[in-house]
């Protein structure tokens, strides 16, 4: 399965990058009579909202990684106009207004609510301006789409908290914790990750988890080993690596000696050093780099006029739009089997990175150097 879904990533981001957007157009008209048509050649501007600084994966790689594509595909001449709503949905929205005055050729979007951003959407279309939803699948008339197969992430979780419990699946209870109801994605998450695991595990506690937040993850697993009994749980499925870092602080202040599996996602460094330390059994590593390239080049097409079905092979249906052009990533499980595989080799982070003092025996003790 993994070395599968490596292959695929591969090709995703082998494809994306061979997509030639050289040729020129104008945008449709939106019925806006006063509405330019999209920039031609590569002096365009693209407007990036992503959702919120608490996971580190938005600073540290999507951000960088969108905008260096954007820059090598227009030659370096086109405008990144960059805004961060801090997981504040009003705040998004305002940011989107701005980006519809600023009059940038092509939005790309991150919602923080999929339901709340709809309205800004239909703004920006309304204006002329194309929008594509990044990672989390926006409502209202998006025109381009790209993400993970969000419930192969939680099929991957679960078939990995599977194994890591083995033939005592059944022996004690898990602990659910999901994220916010307000992302799309949580609820694909859950979903696969219920294929897997009903049925096959005793659920004592589940939780959707109050803005992805790890303090909020804490306090409820603090709920969990309170009703449950720390002596009953036995592994818990944390739908990211921030939630994760929120259930173990909880769990070695409510006793346990012996942690339980716990999985995440994201691969985020501090999820990562977990995984070595044996803190955490896994995450779920997304290469973000061919989802960023996606991004980019659905966004710089569309800002020039042009299609994007050269670069979209697949299709999505959202609660509001049908059949939007969409790009979707494989995953790969990580642990401490296939660091070097995965996040050392693609270049996500060097050995010393992850292997700062603190981690450095169990770094040896895994082959890690």
């Amino acid at each position: 399965m993994n070395t599968r879904m490596r292959r695929a990533a591969v090709a995703v981001a082998a494809t994306t990058m061979a997509v030639s957007l050289a040729a020129c157009g104008s945008a449709s008209e939106s019925g806006d009579s006063t509405k330019e048509t999209a920039a031609k050649g590569d002096d365009v501007t693209i407007g990036l909202l992503l959702p919120e600084n608490q996971t580190a994966r938005y600073e540290q790689f999507d951000k960088p990684l969108i905008e260096k594509k954007i820059s090598e595909l227009t030659g370096g001449k086109a405008k990144v106009i960059y805004a961060n709503a801090k997981q504040d949905a009003t705040l998004q929205n305002q940011q989107v207004d701005t980006m519809i005055t600023n009059k940038v050729n092509a939005l790309i979007v991150d919602a923080v609510d999929s339901k709340a951003i709809a309205g800004s959407v239909k703004k920006a279309k309304d204006a002329g301006i194309p929008v594509v939803a990044f990672d989390r699948l926006a409502e209202g008339p998006i025109d381009a789409y790209t993400s993970f197969d969000n419930e192969e992430v939680g099929r991957v979780q679960g078939k990995a908290l599977l194994t890591a419990l083995g033939a005592k699946a059944k022996a004690g209870q898990i602990v659910m914790m999901n994220g916010a109801v307000t992302d799309p994605n949580a609820a694909l998450f859950k979903a696969g990750a219920h294929a897997e695991l009903d049925g096959k595990v005793n659920i004592g506690k589940e939780y959707d988890t109050k803005e992805w937040k790890p303090e909020n993850a804490n306090a409820n697993m603090e709920a969990a080993i309170s009703s449950l009994g720390k002596d009953k749980i036995i592994g818990v499925y944390s739908a990211n690596d921030g939630m994760a870092g929120g259930i173990i602080t909880a769990l070695k202040a409510g006793g346990f000696t012996t942690l339980p599996p716990v999985t995440g996602q994201d691969a985020e460094l501090a999820g990562v050093q977990r995984i070595v330390a044996g803190e955490q059994y896994m995450s779920v590593y997304k290469p973000y780099a061919p989802e960023a390239a996606a991004a980019a080049e659905m966004a710089v097409a569309l800002a020039k006029g042009e299609k994007v079905d050269s670069i979209a092979k697949e299709t999505v249906d959202s609660p509001t739009t049908k059949g939007v052009p969409s790009v979707l990533v494989p995953v790969v499980s990580l642990t401490k089997d296939n660091i070097n595989a995965t996040v050392v080799k693609d270049g996500v982070y060097t050995v010393a990175q992850i292997c700062t003092p603190k981690y450095k025996a169990a770094c040896d003790a895994i082959g890690l150097k």
